[in-house]
């Protein structure tokens, strides 16, 4: 099936803006709708207040230790803490630790960071799309919307720099830097492409990869912590227009990975509209996937299946959110499939 037309799907993504909404979206400077979506998302109207105070708090940085080039993270923590940075190390991925104060100099601007010691994540959630995927050393695997490459170089990280990784992205200045990362990082099994993501399949062939990581582009609902203009830059249209690409990418992906093998699709939103409906009208479309259990690597909110005027396919429970008044991290919405 086509992807459903702008106009139909911006009269179902719109809604009815309560007056409780309006308050709240003027005491905290959101659109109103996007509160009256939040209402509709927990039924609670303290629980909403709850995330629009979280997106107040700021986030704290995450330093992910380079295995590639320190084999002994615990020097790496040593030689911060004497820089003045207070670190704390994240249970759920050990060479990971949050930054919870800043040192003398800038955490881009060390020479532990030029000499490509570790990377710099604006939170914890971003580590969560590679560990889930899991690549091995003989996989193939693609990047289809890799940026600057932080997941990129985490994906060839837990790989021990074996195998190969496709890092994809149309955009010419994110290339530039991905490509300065990977260098700083003295990372060698990423092969990159500056291309739109869309064509991979023409270029590589239906099935070549056996992982495919699309952390997709979106309109970053989940990070408003770290750019405050999201509270109102983002109408109804954009929404549409943000799904009906991420819909696109997530059929490539499809397209792209072989049949027993794993696509990971997230989006650092927690709009319903960017997160279930794309993988519901991706279960609809593409024959042969299924959703995979997630390990529950943190105490994840299961993906929604009723919002508004869309009842969703019971497998988008196996989804997995975060929220930052919830797990103190990004709003996360992260799902993974399986093309049988």
């Amino acid at each position: 099936m086509p992807f459903p037309k702008i106009d139909e799907l911006v009269k179902l993504f719109s809604v009815d803006v309560s007056e409780r909404a309006r308050v709240l979206a003027s005491r905290y400077g959101f659109r109103d709708y996007m509160v009256e979506r939040y209402y509709m998302m927990f039924s609670d109207w303290s629980v909403v207040e709850e995330l629009l105070k979280s997106f107040d708090k700021g986030l704290n940085k995450v330093v992910r230790c380079n295995t590639l080039k320190v084999s002994n993270c615990g020097y790496l923590v040593e030689r911060l803490s004497r820089l003045g940075f207070t670190l704390r190390s994240v249970s759920w991925c050990g060479y990971a630790f949050e930054v919870l104060s800043e040192g003398f100099v800038s955490l881009g601007a060390t020479h532990e960071f030029l000499a490509g010691m570790y990377y710099v994540h604006r939170g914890l959630a971003t580590l969560l799309p590679p560990i889930i995927l899991s690549p091995k050393p003989s996989d193939r695997v693609l990047d289809l919307a890799a940026g600057v490459g932080g997941k990129t170089t985490h994906l060839s990280q837990i790989m021990g720099g074996s195998g190969v990784v496709v890092a994809v992205d149309v955009d010419r200045v994110k290339v530039r830097a991905l490509r300065s990362n990977l260098e700083r990082l003295g990372v060698y099994n990423v092969v990159v492409v500056r291309m739109d993501g869309r064509l991979v399949p023409e270029v590589f062939g239906e099935g070549f990869f056996s992982k495919v990581l699309l952390d997709a582009p979106c309109t970053g609902e989940g990070i408003i912590q770290v750019d405050r203009s999201r509270r109102f830059k983002t109408d109804v249209v954009d929404l549409v227009r943000a799904s009906q690409l991420q819909y696109e990418l997530l059929m490539t992906a499809l397209r792209c990975v072989c049949s027993g093998g794993y696509v990971l699709y997230s989006t650092c939103s927690i709009a319903p509209e960017e997160d279930e409906f794309v993988v519901d009208l991706v279960l609809n479309d593409f024959d042969g996937v299924e959703v995979v259990d997630i390990p529950k690597i943190v105490d994840f909110y299961s993906g929604i299946t009723e919002f508004g005027r869309f009842m969703f396919s019971d497998d988008v429970r196996r989804c997995v959110r975060t929220y930052p008044h919830v797990h103190g991290m990004e709003g996360f919405f992260i799902c993974l499939l399986r093309k049988l």
